[in-house]
């Protein structure tokens, strides 16, 4: 292993931040998307469901390619996987607004889809390298603090920049965020691939998971398919509503996310997961209770405080945890594996929501987004027992 990471345990070094500045980058550039192409796909023409549709079929084509990133992070090494990943997600974003039909933008979105698989998985990889194990719960909070600025800002600058420019513009400025990622991934000075003798005898098989990072996994794909349903349809829900605001509703989001970043990973580092989950997903329910009823501002931003609060300590929390236990050659599968789930999440939530928006109403979304968060709690209470089960013999 290189003897940087294994000979301190200090965080801020230059490569982490270069890592933590690219993944800023390329996360604004998302974001900024996020609440403006169901817009663009209503004014191409489309309803909820093809609004579903389109920013679903993203995640799915993300969810296809991550075993392939993990691989190649495996095999190939991290700087290759990461920058062609960066390239392909700048040149897609650049190309949405010369789409003049929801057919070509559908499959736009699709070659998105693989470009952000292959970046966020590599960098989730870097990051992973690049921290101390000992501070590795810390060390991912700082991480995804820079997907945190991004989501503190991007939302809401999209949503402006749309009302005083075209969606061709907008779209071109995401894809310029494109390429400045690609420039502060270009000066990381990234680990070399560890050699494996039994990757021979994996890459005949069918290799698409890493087994030890399945439980927070499969945790984090009940939590992200809330994710689908706020990103995707609170700034419509709002505008049906009449509650103003939908802006300052992601930058107070992203703001209570980061506070949890503080002391969230210091908590998980400390007494585990167990200290972190369920009052996580008791305030993440609360928040999605609050949106189905949301009679005002006030009660939309108490939503995000609380949304904020919950996903932001739980995300790196499950994410340190499926790592943990993960062979050092294997953590791009772990990292693979957790983010297949997370997108599976997102993708799920925003189709199968798309429909529910179209046949009850958005209210309806909110409500179904809670009872997943209750599914997960139950999940989470089984795989304690058979941790608790597994001591005790």
């Amino acid at each position: 292993m290189d003897e940087r990471v294994r000979g301190t345990d200090k965080i801020w070094t230059r490569d982490f931040i270069m890592i933590c500045l690219a993944n800023m980058c390329i996360f604004m550039g998302f974001q900024m998307t996020m609440p403006t192409l169901p817009l663009f796909v209503e004014q191409l023409g489309g309803d909820d469901r093809l609004v579903g549709a389109v920013l679903g079929i993203f995640t799915f084509s993300a969810l296809l390619v991550r075993p392939i990133a993990g691989r190649l992070l495996e095999t190939k090494g991290r700087r290759i996987v990461f920058l062609a990943g960066l390239a392909i997600f700048a040149l897609s974003v650049g190309s949405f607004g010369f789409m003049g039909s929801i057919g070509l933008l559908f499959m736009m979105r699709i070659v998105q889809g693989v470009g952000w698989g292959f970046s966020s998985t590599a960098s989730g990889t870097i990051a992973s390298d690049i921290i101390p194990a000992k501070r590795r719960g810390e060390g991912m909070g700082y991480y995804g603090l820079s997907g945190n600025l991004a989501l503190a800002f991007g939302p809401s600058l999209g949503l402006f920049l749309v009302t005083v420019l075209p969606f061709q513009e907008l779209f071109l400025i995401c894809s310029l965020l494109g390429l400045l990622a690609i420039i502060a991934a270009s000066l990381i000075r990234y680990q070399k691939v560890e050699s494996d003798p039994s990757a021979a005898v994996r890459a005949k098989r069918f290799d698409i998971y890493e087994k030890s990072a399945l439980q927070p996994s499969l945790l984090i794909f009940f939590i992200s398919v809330t994710f689908g349903g706020i990103a995707t349809f609170l700034p419509l829900y709002t505008a049906e509503k009449g509650v103003d605001g939908i802006q300052w509703y992601f930058l107070v989001y992203a703001m209570a996310l980061m506070v949890t970043r503080l002391f969230a990973g210091r908590l998980y580092d400390r007494r585990g997961h167990r200290a972190v989950f369920v009052p996580s997903t008791v305030l993440i329910m609360a928040g999605m209770l609050l949106l189905a009823w949301m009679p005002s501002e006030a009660v939309l931003y108490i939503a995000a405080v609380l949304y904020g609060f919950g996903f932001g300590s739980v995300q790196p929390a499950l994410q340190a945890w499926s790592i943990e236990k993960t062979a050092p050659n294997r953590k791009a599968m772990a990292n693979a594996t957790y983010f297949s789930f997370f997108d599976l999440g997102v993708g799920i939530g925003a189709i199968v929501f798309g429909q529910i928006g179209f046949l009850f109403g958005y209210r309806s979304i909110y409500i179904t987004a809670a009872a997943s968060i209750f599914i997960s709690m139950i999940v989470y209470l089984f795989i304690i027992r058979s941790e608790d089960k597994g001591k005790s013999i």
